[in-house]
Parts: C-alpha cells; structure tokens; sequence
C-alpha cells in the first residue's frame, strides 16, 4: 500500500540534510562552511481510518491535517446512534 493520503495527496517527499562546522563571522570566525550534504526523506503523518466514502464506511489512508480539517467523516460506531434521516441517507 503506497505512503499517500487519499484525499490530500500528500506522500514522501525527498530533501537533503547540511552539516554545517565553523564559526560564525557574526562570532569571529570565517564562516559556516558545509561539510555534509545527505539525501533524507520527509514522511507525511498517515493514520489508518474508518470513513464515509459513497456512503460505506471504508479503511483508507489519511494525513492528519485531512483528518484536522474535517475532510472526512466517520461512521458512527453503533447502529442505534443514528437518526431516521441519517439512515436513510445511507441507504440512498
């Protein structure tokens, strides 16, 4: 299963690290000089959760700020929880 948010897109991205050694100039010193450039990646925050895709409640993949924003919508956990009209929305 890829790293990727359903409904955001958000997936790994790639970067670099910089190790830096010297003085500041601001500090008496020549400068900061690089002294290791690395690749790395930056993983998106991906939780795995129950919700309302077309009206069923499925297991996806979602980024946190999905999941902040309000771009999904979980299933209720007990049948007994929902109205009349929320049932028959679910079942249109």
């Amino acid at each position: 299963m890829p790293r990727v948010c359903k409904f955001t897109g958000k997936k790994t991205a790639t970067g670099m690290t910089r190790t830096y050694r010297g003085q500041k100039i601001s500090k008496g010193g020549f400068g900061l000089k690089p002294t290791g450039i690395t690749k790395r990646t930056f993983k998106p925050n991906l939780q795995k959760v129950n919700a309302m895709i077309d009206g069923r409640p499925q297991k996806v993949r979602v980024s946190t700020k999905a999941i902040k924003s309000g771009l999904i919508v979980k299933p209720l956990k007990r049948k007994y929880g929902y109205t009349r009209l929320q049932k028959q929305g679910a079942a249109a």
